[in-house]
């Protein structure tokens, strides 16, 4: 392709689309926000752009290179993904880099009508149908707090169990100090999704001896 101005229009249309789903993972707090996505959608239409056009004519497949994108992409999202304290994070936008590959690849062969419906179906996903479907099921929560006394933990745990709090694992370690024996309790929990932390805290704050190290 000799015309600049197409190929400026590709590599601009990439950028933008996949800079519209980054800036709805920078909202969110993402680790790949809006540089990670629209470095990903514009790298993939320059691939794009290679395999057909940066080899002659005597190319005969043109799509080895962009094969190799989605494949490819596959390191970049294994990197997003966290498994911690057994549970997996970032897999949602593990996802979304590789969407955001698949439309850089579809602007950089000039398919742009598919490329902006696939980010408007993207958004929607992520937020719209967020806010519109209620929140079911559970999800995994991680609160570590330390007591001076053994009874108020066991009291914790009681009152959390009463309404309906999953306890999955239980980890207690102490440690003395001048002022005596501290107690650091982790706990993972099985709650309903959209739950909020305020909730969880009010159940700490009636324990004197009780104090929140970390809420996840």
């Amino acid at each position: 392709m000799d015309n600049p101005l197409e190929l400026t229009l590709r590599l601009s249309i990439a950028l933008l689309l996949g800079g519209i789903i980054g800036i709805e993972r920078e909202y969110r707090s993402k680790d790949a926000g809006f540089r990670t996505h629209f470095l990903v959608a514009m790298g993939s239409a320059l691939f794009c752009l290679v395999s057909q056009y940066g080899f002659g004519i005597d190319l005969k497949d043109s799509s080895r290179v962009a094969a190799q994108v989605v494949s490819g992409i596959g390191f970049l999202g294994a990197g997003t993904i966290i498994f911690q304290k057994n549970m997996v994070r970032g897999l949602t936008t593990a996802a979304g880099l590789w969407v955001t590959a698949a439309i850089g690849l579809a602007c950089g062969t000039g398919m742009y009508a598919a490329a902006a419906i696939t980010t408007i179906m993207v958004l929607v996903g992520l937020e719209v149908l967020h806010v519109l479907i209620p929140r079911t099921g559970t999800t995994t929560a991680m609160l570590t707090f330390t007591s001076t006394s053994k009874e108020s933990i066991r009291r914790v745990i009681k009152q959390l169990k009463a309404d309906g709090v999953e306890i999955h694992s239980y980890e207690l370690k102490d440690r003395r100090t001048s002022k005596g024996e501290i107690f650091e309790v982790t706990l993972e929990m099985k709650v309903k999704r959209g739950t909020p932390t305020d909730r969880l805290i009010e159940y700490l704050d009636e324990f004197d001896d009780v104090t929140i190290s970390s809420m996840e």
